[in-house]
């Protein structure tokens, strides 16, 4: 048996988070995805961009009614114009990068209160820092990796919020190849008990693998946002192809 074909079986059911369909401005508040233990939403809809960088967009009661209309993944740059005189150069395809902010608006159900609520990045470029209702959650000086910031604390439940994003891609040039500009990859909100497996916290490896077999290493962090101890049990299972 080949390597390949032990890594596909050993992790066939190491998968964790589950993905649900979209529901625009707000969280779900079917009961059945309430209840369950991990939630995942597309968080890539009903945003608002502003290419140019303003003061005091992070602010709830900004006016941006004047600012375009756009869902992600999205990358300004491309949209031009093109000028030899860009200072990305070549490898950015004298293409204009700058400065851009995104804001969005959407409503947490009363029933998530207990919940832990985190905002995920797939990628940013780049630069990026990011608010929750005036809140500073941090900043991600690169632009290609994934991040999350737990907003669980800065949210209104049964209430209206605010997201807003600064992304800074003007020191130029920075990239061997064209990298664009703006929140470039998929946005998600990611909804867990208190007590659940951590953000990107399962860690795989196969420490040892022959013809014959492999020996699986599987470490988990476990997070508890709860006030209080809790007895928990982990259950880990490895499914192989054929289920």
């Amino acid at each position: 048996m080949s390597r390949r074909h032990l890594l596909k079986r050993a992790l066939g059911g190491v998968a964790l988070a589950t993905a649900f369909p979209h529901s625009g401005y707000a969280l779900s508040e079917d009961l059945s995805q309430v209840s369950a233990p991990r939630v995942r939403e597309s968080f890539d809809f009903g945003w608002k961009f502003l290419k140019g960088d303003t003061v005091g967009a992070q602010e709830q009661e900004f006016a941006d009614s004047g600012w375009r209309n756009v869902d992600l993944p999205h990358d300004w740059s491309i949209e031009g114009p093109y000028s030899e005189k860009e200072p990305a150069g070549a490898p950015g395809g004298y293409l204009p990068a700058g400065i851009g902010w995104y804001r969005k608006r959407f409503f947490v159900p009363e029933a998530y209160r207990d919940r832990t609520i985190l905002v995920e990045f797939d990628g940013v470029y780049q630069n990026s820092e990011v608010w929750i209702n005036g809140e500073y959650l941090g900043k991600r000086p690169y632009g290609f990796v994934p991040f999350a910031y737990d907003s669980t604390k800065h949210l209104r439940f049964g209430s209206e919020n605010l997201i807003a994003v600064r992304v800074d891609n003007s020191l130029q040039p920075n990239c061997r190849w064209y990298s664009g500009s703006g929140i470039y990859r998929h946005t998600w909100l990611l909804v867990t008990n208190q007590v659940h497996v951590a953000h990107s916290g399962t860690f795989v490896t196969f420490p040892l693998v022959s013809r014959e077999a492999a020996t699986c290493r599987i470490e988990t962090t476990i997070r508890n946002d709860g006030k209080s101890d809790v007895l928990c049990t982990l259950a880990t299972s490895i499914l192989g192809s054929d289920g």
